[in-house]
């Protein structure tokens, strides 16, 4: 017995200490809340991403697999020495077993140099001490004058190459030519533009009118709106980073709710409806819930009695883009791609990815590196579910569509991965995939860019941080007038990503800036581009050799048959009947192409919407990838190539939903369960 209860006092010391590495705070005796915030288990949401589980019952973030692993081995072993002892011995406490773990210096808690070749580790940060504290300081310190010179230097280089197109432009005025008149859209700019001057006076008019029948009525019931969707907010525009503001202006409206990822992140969901027919739900219930994920609360249960018509919409969501919100798809008034599907009959629901415009964190503060410490990977496996999950409790639909831009369809595409969470295409009728990022396009070897992905991770900490990347931005967001705002951030981002507004309404672009940028982890941005990740492989599910063989595979099988050694289109189809030896090779080609397919069975269905012109990402890779056999499990229900198009054309083009919007609204009507429809 004395030697079961040696053991048992052994082990229960080793996962005292160990669980201490993974809590929000120092275990100090006497504290109540350090206590409740104890690590007592690992939970793995996939086999390569565990989150904390603390004694109260909440989470932490993500934490390397081997740490949550040894926790949960050292409970189980505990457990087990209980067991065989057969005797009430209680866990020790720290008091006098207090260890130096937690002020193990931040460079020990670097990531390994090669783990996984697209997910590397990320790094482990304990609870706060001294030391940590000290050293949180000192990075916040560095990337404050090192990014801020960066970000100077992206300014200055903007302002350098703006110069030849100002003067330009000024030569064309002072001859008396209008510059202008070579825009693809100018005439319909300058048709809307005199329909907006129209309306703002209408909206005047019309709230003088309804002050002059307040005064008269005295009482008497005001006469109801003259058509089915009655703006609520009008006049001239004061440029706000408000997305219910915009809705209001279109006759629609806006309700924020409060969603709880399995890791602890608090992010936001948007949900626009229309005020003539639907009515909001209380504020308790639009606040954060428990942070599992695809249970129906019985409190909660979706009812009828929102829509007044008591029949529900088709549920829409849609995610943002890198550095955005999920207001870039509300700035074009009725030609916003949320307005035009929210009044073509579905339920529209905006996603926003964890810290946005709020950093929020059920346990942890903005100062902790632990806020800020995850990257693309748990964006698609945390954030994108707990969206799903809350749109479908809400509604009280089995599916929904989903439509993401740019970063958000990485996040799409890696969490349905088969490697990752494959279960959630049961809940997506249709994935609309707006400028798919899947494959790097040329601009990721500029000058600028190729500066992050030379420099060591922790050259890269020492210049960008280990909290949020660059967050002066922010501060300079909520500083500068809207107009000098959004033209700065207009010529930033266009000498960063070298797209242009040609085919955007100039009037508005002012606004479609206010929603950008947000608040990112330096992390996201160093797997973005940092020397290990996607600036490296080019692809967000295969490493650069990978993809390069299966091109090799790909020109050898159109030689075989006739055909170009071209990469620039689908494999051929030819009746040429092949040789023993070429049909052998040919059915271990097609082995080959379902084992290394990146989806299984349970993927939905896909639709893109691919700009031609678009230097940032390739989607024509993708496609061609898809036309190849290499994902016999994925259904493609539509694709479409915009030769003219650049990136953010396919959201803010003046055409987009002509050739965009309305194609989207088509895809998902065709793709609705049977039953729903």
């Amino acid at each position: 017995m004395a030697e079961n209860d040696g053991h048992l006092q052994a082990s229960a010391i080793d996962f005292v200490n160990h669980a201490e590495k993974l809590s929000l705070l120092p275990q100090n005796p006497g504290n109540q809340e350090a206590r409740a915030t104890t690590a007592v288990r690992a939970k793995f949401i996939t086999p390569q991403d565990p989150v904390i589980e603390t004694a109260d019952g909440n989470r932490l973030p993500t934490v390397p697999v081997a740490e949550a692993t040894r926790l949960n081995e050292l409970k189980d072993q505990v457990k087990t020495d209980k067991e065989a002892s057969n005797n009430d011995v209680s866990l020790p406490n720290r008091s006098s077993e207090q260890s130096n773990t937690t002020d193990a210096p931040l460079s020990e808690a670097y990531p390994p140099q090669r783990t996984h070749p697209l997910f590397p580790q990320l790094p482990l940060y304990g609870p706060p001490s001294l030391l940590r504290n000290l050293q949180c300081f000192a990075f916040r310190t560095s990337s404050f004058f090192l990014s801020l010179a960066f970000l100077g230097t992206i300014v200055l280089g903007s302002a350098f190459t703006s110069i030849p197109l100002m003067l330009k432009h000024i030569g064309l005025r002072l001859t008396f030519r209008n510059p202008d008149v070579r825009r693809p859209f100018h005439e319909e700019e300058k048709k809307r533009r005199k329909i907006r001057k129209g309306a703002a006076r209408e909206w005047k008019r019309q709230r003088r009118r309804r002050r002059e029948q307040s005064r008269k009525a005295e009482g008497k019931e005001e006469e109801g709106p003259d058509n089915e969707f009655q703006p609520t907010e009008g006049g001239s525009d004061p440029i706000l980073c408000d997305v219910g503001y915009y809705a209001r202006r279109v006759g629609l409206d806006m309700e924020e709710f409060k969603v709880q990822t399995e890791d602890g992140f608090i992010i936001t969901l948007w949900h626009l409806y229309n005020p003539l027919e639907y009515t909001p739900v209380s504020a308790e219930r639009r606040d954060y819930r428990t942070p599992q994920i695809f249970t129906r609360d019985a409190a909660n249960e979706p009812g009828k009695e929102n829509f007044w018509s008591g029949q529900r919409k088709y549920p829409i969501l849609m995610i943002h883009g890198l550095l955005q919100s999920s207001g870039a798809y509300c700035t074009n008034d009725d030609d916003s791609l949320a307005f035009f599907l929210c009044k073509s009959g579905y339920d529209v629901w905006l996603g926003n990815n964890r810290c946005g415009f709020k950093p929020q964190h059920h346990m942890l503060r903005y100062g902790d590196p632990r806020m800020w410490n995850w990257n693309i990977r748990q964006m698609g496996i945390m954030d994108l579910p707990a969206l799903l999950s809350r749109v479908l409790a809400e509604t009280g639909f089995e599916k929904l569509g989903l439509i993401c831009h740019s970063q958000g369809t990485t996040e799409a595409f890696v969490a349905l991965a088969k490697e990752q969470r494959p279960d959630l295409g049961s809940k997506i009728s249709v994935f609309c995939a707006l400028a798919p990022a899947v494959y790097a396009g040329p601009l990721i070897g500029k000058a600028y860019l190729k500066f992050m992905r030379v420099i060591s991770p922790g050259m890269f900490r020492i210049v960008f941080g280990i909290h949020a990347f660059i967050p002066i931005m922010m501060t300079m967001h909520q500083i500068l007038p809207a107009k000098l705002y959004g033209a700065l951030g207009y010529r930033v981002f266009s000498f960063l990503f070298n797209w242009s507004d040609a085919r955007w309404d100039r009037d508005l672009r002012d606004r479609m800036f206010q929603f950008a940028p947000v608040y990112v982890s330096s992390e996201s941005m160093r797997w973005w581009l940092g020397r290990e990740c996607f600036a490296k492989h080019k692809c967000i599910l295969a490493t650069k050799d990978e993809w390069m063989q299966e091109d090799m595979e790909d020109e050898g099988y159109v030689e075989r048959h006739g055909g170009s050694a071209s990469s620039n289109g689908p494999l051929p189809t030819t009746t040429t009947t092949p040789s023993p030896d070429d049909s052998s090779t040919d059915d271990d080609l097609r082995h080959s192409r379902g084992h290394r397919a990146w989806y299984d069975s349970q993927v939905p269905p896909f639709a893109l919407w691919v700009a031609g012109s678009d230097e940032l990402v390739d989607g024509h890779r993708l496609l061609r990838r898809f036309e190849r056999g290499r994902e016999p499990h994925v259904r493609i229900v539509h694709s479409k190539i915009i030769p003219e198009y650049e990136h953010l054309d396919v959201i803010w083009a003046m055409d987009s939903i002509e050739k965009v919007g309305k194609e989207v609204r088509e895809v998902i009507w065709k793709t609705i369960p049977e039953g729903v429809r």
